[in-house]
């Protein structure tokens, strides 16, 4: 019975005969060579090729990889059943005047009988019975001539009784030939067992790598249109900040021109004077009269006094152009170019907005009517005990994210202590281990005392940025295993990122004490 199901383990879905020469496909499952290559053969029109059995679909005809194992199973498995063609072709040894099938062998008579010639057949024990056969020798010890009896367990070989008493297998461990191969095919269920669970294993692992792909195509297809539509921001931002610097520069310049305009003017009108001046000294030295010289020198001197001490650095003067501003614009319009690449440009958003589960909520926790906020009161609520309620001042939000990116805004009132991170809805609801980041499924940023700490797992890590923003941002890349923390200030500020393997859908989780916190989503922002 055992041969029987283990027979029907070595069939081929195809031709339904044991297996010949498998093969096996990447999905896990076997087919004979000749049974899968005909059938993939017929795919060769359509360019699609998928497995017969879980019809898993392969973008290229697969490669048929050898199974070696399974062919050591078919083939000690086909050892031990009898031939057709052999038992057809094995007469009765007796049945001398007509050709007689015979039905079994005796290795001791060393004779083919039929069934009439085996119900006159010896019944001792010595005589052994088995299926006909014509190799009679093989079942003889080749050094004593002695039927093979026994197995020894030491040289992994089947011997005779002389072997054991007297031979080279003399004091070794041996055992009945039909012990040992009980033992043998116990092994061997024992190899098929753990061969099919890694198949199993391996079967499960390629519909994993299929779900994978087609996440990772869904979300290569919706990058590109995304790269499209941030590349033609990126491109009008830049032609903004180009007409803005060009019109600055026009700008400074003017400025400039109109200064130097001035100051020519003003020193075309000095020149005059200048002129006038030196005209009226020559008058004044070609003059005989030494009166008339010495009366207009006092008015004369203090003119030429003024005009020689009258110096001025034209260039500081009239300014130019400033550098450092229009750097300053640049640096200004890049960071705003940042931010949007990395918080609006690549984010998979999948949830509208957050909303907290009031049955969560501790009672020492008062929860708004739109589910926004949650705020410490310091008194009891007087809300049911339940398996779902925190023992703790805390509470869960409803929606959760198990794929993608996303950017979570939370806004605290600037009094008190408060902690907000995200944790598994597996998180125990009652004792310390209940606490966000007091456990190994939840993670938190922490502000105790004005001062920034993030937890997981009972680790506290300190942070030296100091507390200086109300409004906080929670970026979320759930495949990348990253929650990441920002300050949402101008500019804003990164604090910290966790990096974990996800395993269970996340939820937005958050303590207050003598605090309150109010969420919205990145795409909401009301």
């Amino acid at each position: 019975m055992a041969s029987a199901n283990l027979g029907d383990e070595l069939l081929c879905s195809i031709c339904l005969h044991i297996y010949t020469e498998p093969v096996m496909l990447r999905c896990g499952h076997n087919f004979c060579r000749a049974c899968i290559d005909q059938v993939l053969k017929t795919k060769t029109t359509s360019g699609v090729y998928s497995c017969p059995e879980c019809r898993v679909k392969f973008q290229k005809r697969p490669v048929l990889e050898k199974n070696f194992k399974l062919c050591n199973i078919v083939e000690r498995f086909m050892s031990t059943q009898p031939h057709p063609e052999e038992v057809d072709s094995i007469c009765c040894t007796y049945c001398i005047h007509s050709p007689v099938p015979a039905v079994k062998s005796c290795l001791h008579c060393e004779a083919s009988l039929c069934d009439n010639h085996l119900r006159v057949h010896s019944k001792s024990s010595e005589h052994i019975l088995f299926d006909p056969s014509t190799s009679l020798e093989k079942r003889k010890c080749s050094v004593h001539k002695k039927i093979l009896e026994y197995y020894c367990t030491e040289d992994s070989a089947c011997i005779c009784v002389s072997c054991s008493l007297t031979g080279e297998h003399q004091g070794h461990q041996i055992q009945l030939l039909n012990e040992a191969s009980v033992k043998k095919k116990e092994q061997l269920r024992k190899v098929l067992d753990n061969l099919s669970l890694k198949t199993e294993g391996n079967v499960s692992r390629v519909h994993t790598l299929c779900k994978h792909m087609t996440n990772v195509n869904d979300r290569a297809e919706f990058l590109s249109q995304n790269t499209f539509g941030l590349l033609t921001y990126i491109r009008g931002q830049v032609d903004d900040l180009e007409k803005m610097l060009l019109s600055e520069i026009s700008r400074q310049k003017e400025q400039v021109s109109l200064s130097v305009s001035d100051l020519i003017q003003q020193l075309d009108a000095e020149k005059e004077d200048l002129s006038k001046t030196m005209f009226a000294i020559t008058q004044m030295c070609a003059m005989t009269d030494p009166l008339i010289v010495l009366k207009d020198q006092e008015l004369l001197e203090s003119n030429i006094q003024e005009m020689a001490t009258c110096t001025r650095d034209d260039i500081h003067t009239v300014g130019d152009l400033d550098i450092l501003l229009m750097s300053n614009m640049i640096h200004t319009a890049m960071e705003k170019i940042v931010q949007k690449i990395m918080f609006q440009g690549f984010k998979m958003p999948e949830a509208s907005d957050i909303f907290l589960d009031i049955n969560t909520a501790g009672n020492d926790v008062a929860v708004s009517e739109d589910l926004k906020t949650a705020s410490w009161l310091g008194v009891s609520q007087n809300r049911p005990d339940t398996p779902e309620t925190f023992q703790s001042c805390q509470v869960l939000s409803k929606s959760c994210f198990s794929s993608w990116k996303h950017l979570l805004e939370v806004e605290s009132n600037d009094k008190g202590d408060w902690c907000v991170g995200m944790s598994y809805s597996s998180i125990d609801r009652k004792g310390e281990q209940c606490n966000i980041g007091h456990n190994d499924r939840s993670w938190g940023l922490r502000l105790w005392d004005n001062q920034y700490s993030v937890i997981h797992n009972s680790n506290v890590i300190p942070l030296p940025a100091q507390h200086s923003c109300k409004k906080l941002g929670l970026y979320l890349d759930y495949e990348a295993g990253q929650l990441s923390f920002y300050e949402l200030c101008d500019p804003m500020r990164h604090l910290y990122t966790f990096t974990a393997t996800f395993t269970e859908p996340l939820h937005v989780l958050c303590w207050v004490l003598g605090s309150s916190l109010r969420f919205r989503s990145g795409n909401n922002k009301n």
